[in-house]
């Protein structure tokens, strides 16, 4: 520990950064955890609760359900399907797989780059430093300095300790990347999944008119008034 705070002292301005970009992707790390807790669906409480509002209020009572949360599934995905529902069954699939390409999945990235990079960069500058450290030090053993290599062993332990830390910083933040990459991949299937729910459940909700579908956007048979028999 004296060692450690001794590179500190000696070596503040290599260490220094080297906290704040520590901190600065500890704090990312922790933002993408909580966008992820927040933006989680459990489609096995939603689907059942979303399915009785279909039948019972139509299109427009899901909407109003979906627009009415905050999770990515029915507050994105199941919003731009239900919105073109009444272009066809094509237009629901089009829009959803539009929407988890151009929108959920750039938003499921956000901040992943800067975790990298600050992973990376961070090894780099702890290399930058100790190999600044050592050509100070190997510069002090040419002129015989401070009783030559011996007397410069302190320095040399101290330079490796800029190595070190550039790794404490890259690992973890190169674990936390890869485990959020698997759940941006896993997220991306339960969401082509849901959007195939959707589609099933659309296709098997009973065709019903305003009065007994509260909105479903079912229009009547062309060439037929309201209130005829369609028979004839």
């Amino acid at each position: 520990m004296s060692a450690f705070l001794k590179f500190v002292v000696n070596d503040w301005w290599i260490a220094f950064p080297m906290f704040a970009m520590s901190l600065t992707g500890m704090a990312l790390v922790i933002w993408r955890l909580l966008l992820n807790y927040n933006g989680n669906t459990n489609m096995n409480e939603f689907l059942p609760a979303f399915q009785q509002k279909l039948n019972r209020d139509g299109v427009e009572g899901a909407l109003q359900l979906c627009r009415s949360r905050n999770d990515i599934i029915p507050r994105r995905l199941y919003v731009a399907g239900l919105e073109v529902s009444k272009q066809g069954l094509a237009a629901v699939r089009r829009s959803m797989a539009n929407t988890i390409e151009l929108e959920i999945l750039p938003d499921l990235n956000f901040l992943l780059p800067s975790i990298l990079a600050i992973a990376k960069i961070g090894t780099m500058v702890g290399l930058l430093g100790t190999v600044i450290s050592m050509i100070g030090t190997f510069t002090a053993i040419s002129t015989g300095a401070a009783g030559g290599v011996g007397g410069q062993a302190g320095s040399i332990g101290l330079a490796l300790f800029a190595t070190a830390l550039g790794l404490v910083i890259a690992i973890p933040l190169v674990f936390a990347h890869v485990l959020f990459k698997a759940w941006v991949a896993r997220f991306e299937v339960r969401m082509k999944s849901a959007a195939l729910k959707l589609v099933l459940l659309l296709q098997a909700k009973p065709p019903t008119g305003k009065g007994a579908g509260g909105g479903s956007g079912i229009t009547q048979p062309a060439g037929v008034k309201p209130g005829t028999d369609a028979r004839r």
